[in-house]
């Protein structure tokens, strides 16, 4: 699968990293109840056809990337950068900006 980076151009799949669908982005508030973080760490949908996934673009320019995609047939309809988006999401927390911790690069101390 080839991904069209806003930023880098087109690259191969492998270049990026699968966060999951984009309500990865509606974290829980800090007060919500534990089954709510239960619910959005451990649950996820694994939806066949269309769907809106959150990517990093790991080995390149490290933006955050939404893609609307076909879990079937891999057609790539809209790739958009997240930071291009409203500044926060539908609970009010903020979108991500970095990779996050725990996923340094190898070699790095």
């Amino acid at each position: 699968m080839r991904i069209t980076c806003p930023l880098c151009g087109t690259r191969d799949r492998r270049e990026f990293t699968y966060y999951g669908a984009r309500d990865y982005l509606n974290r829980p508030g800090a007060e919500a109840a534990p089954e709510a973080w239960d619910d959005y760490l451990h649950l996820r949908d694994n939806p066949a056809g269309r769907t809106e996934d959150l990517w990093y673009h790991e080995q390149g320019c490290a933006a955050w990337l939404c893609i609307e995609r076909d879990t079937v047939t891999h057609e790539i309809f809209a790739v958009r950068l997240v930071a291009d988006q409203s500044g926060t999401s539908k609970t009010g927390a903020k979108k991500p900006r970095r990779k996050p911790a725990g996923k340094a690069a190898e070699g790095q101390a």
